[in-house]
């Protein structure tokens, strides 16, 4: 049974229940004031009667010490024939309660008469022949005798009424019933319209539509559960979409990954096929060997950065206060022999919290980047600028720059603004994807700033202190010695090349 249903069949019982037991209450109260009223009136007519029939007796001749018989039954006729318009009967009865006179249809048992005395009044509601009347009882005292007269008035117009009363309010009733159904009906199906609202939302939200969005029709607690379905959708719809990007970029990953492994190898078969099913002389052995020895070493190098944004993915950085100075002084030493680029190394004094050998490797790969994307000769600039609360390194050319919409794009891996020269340099495009998963666990990002024709220029700020919720968390499943010696042995080879 749907909801709104539940609250329609509970509010019909209840108005039903409300109603009945309210027209009863109504119809039986107006009945009952009624016959109290008619009870009192009986009594008085009972008093009038009483003392009109002692008045009579006073009429008596004085000859008679008692009152005969005949004349009590004489005045009791009388004083009911003087009343048959308001449809009174009377009886009359000696002092031994023996009856000696009873007007035509008084029918009722002796009951009231045996308890009626000369200090009780007496009454009850009786039913004869299917009439309703009210039975009284009085003590009369004339001529030395002490009579006991009762009256019956007919009430039946009021038990009429009542029964008229339950009719006519069963009609009303049930009138109201189905006006109140019909009413109860649409405040019903008002009040659930938001639960109804947010049963289709959640199908349609199962059925794969996640942007659909539930109306808010109301501002009460079924309305505030309207917004938090969705809140709750909207989140839902962001991490459905971050997952179908990082279901995506996985997926481009693996298919870049297996063309940047595809082209090396192909060269390296071909070439050693070539090795060895003919006869080369040796200018082409050599030429031979040396493509199978770069495309070789560019395996190595993209095997060595693949295992170094894993490490840096799921390292916890173990920070520590570092000068700028001893970072400098390294890549100064690093960066001395080569004599293609001219190099400038400006920096202020300060320190910074960071694990070092990780920070060498990203000044490492953004220089080298610079190199690779400047024409020998090219100015690289290395600075380091102290701030208020860390220290900001700066990495700038003066190379061939990145389009604007390609910025968003080159810290993934294996992307390459120039997929030709990267080849030709030994490139991967796995550098700047390194430097982001570094940078991440010292609570940093890489910021980049590039004009095409005018150079790039990359930086990131270290900080001085720092909350241990700036930090990228991770699992400890490589130590630090592993890191440490993959880094120096990455180091080693670059230098030897």
């Amino acid at each position: 049974m749907k909801f709104s249903f539940k609250i329609l069949l509970c509010m019909v019982i209840v108005m039903a229940l409300a109603l009945g037991f309210s027209g009863y209450y109504f119809v039986n109260y107006v009945f009952e004031t009624s016959l109290e009223r008619e009870v009192g009136q009986a009594l008085d007519e009972n008093s009038i009667l009483s003392f009109a029939f002692e008045t009579a007796a006073l009429s008596v001749p004085a000859k008679y010490n008692v009152m005969p018989d005949t004349t009590v039954e004489e005045i009791t006729s009388n004083l009911e024939k003087s009343g048959q318009d308001s449809g009174r009967l009377l009886r009359i009865s000696d002092e031994e309660k023996n009856i000696l006179y009873a007007g035509d249809g008084f029918d009722v048992d002796d009951e009231l008469l045996a308890q009626t005395d000369e200090s009780v009044k007496t009454y009850q509601v009786i039913e004869s022949k299917g009439k309703y009347y009210i039975h009284t009882g009085t003590a009369v005292t004339a001529l030395n005798r002490v009579l006991y007269l009762e009256t019956m008035r007919d009430v039946s117009e009021v038990f009429e009424e009542r029964a008229m009363g339950f009719s006519l309010y069963r009609r009303v009733m049930f009138i109201m019933l189905i006006v109140g159904t019909v009413i109860m009906h649409f405040i019903s199906s008002l009040l659930t319209k938001p639960i109804r609202i947010l049963t289709n939302a959640t199908k349609r939200m199962s059925a794969g539509d996640y942007s659909y969005r539930a109306e808010q029709v109301s501002r009460d607690e079924l309305g505030q559960l309207t917004r938090d379905f969705n809140s709750m959708a909207e989140t839902l719809e962001q991490n459905i979409e971050r997952l179908e990007e990082e279901l995506k970029a996985r997926e481009e990953f693996m298919g870049d990954f297996a063309h940047e492994l595809k082209t090396p190898l192909t060269a390296i078969i071909g070439y050693a096929d070539m090795l060895r099913s003919h006869r080369l002389d040796e200018e082409q052995s050599i030429m031979s060997s040396n493509y199978i020895y770069t495309e070789g070493k560019r395996l190595e190098a993209m095997s060595l950065r693949l295992l170094d944004i894993i490490v840096a993915g799921k390292k916890e950085a173990q920070l520590q206060k570092v000068s700028a100075e001893s970072v400098f002084d390294y890549l100064k030493d690093m960066y001395a022999a080569n004599k293609n680029m001219r190099f400038s190394f400006d920096y202020d004094k300060g320190e910074f919290l960071a694990e070092i050998n990780l920070i060498k490797t990203v000044l490492v790969n953004l220089i080298d980047n610079a190199c690779k994307a400047s024409e020998s000769g090219s100015k690289i600039e290395v600075n380091g600028y102290a701030l208020d609360d860390g220290y900001r390194f700066a990495v700038k050319d003066y190379g061939i720059g990145i389009p604007k919409e390609e910025i968003n794009k080159i810290t993934k891996a294996f992307y390459m603004v120039d997929k030709s020269r990267a080849r030709k340099n030994n490139g991967a495009g796995l550098g700047l994807a390194l430097c982001v998963e570094i940078l991440k666990i010292h609570g940093s990002e890489l910021e980049i700033e590039s004009e095409p024709g005018s150079g790039s220029c990359f930086g990131f700020v270290l900080k001085s202190s720092i909350a241990d919720k700036d930090i990228g968390e991770a699992g400890n499943e490589i130590s630090d010695k592993d890191i440490t010696k993959i880094i120096e042995e990455k180091e080693e080879n670059t230098n030897e090349d």
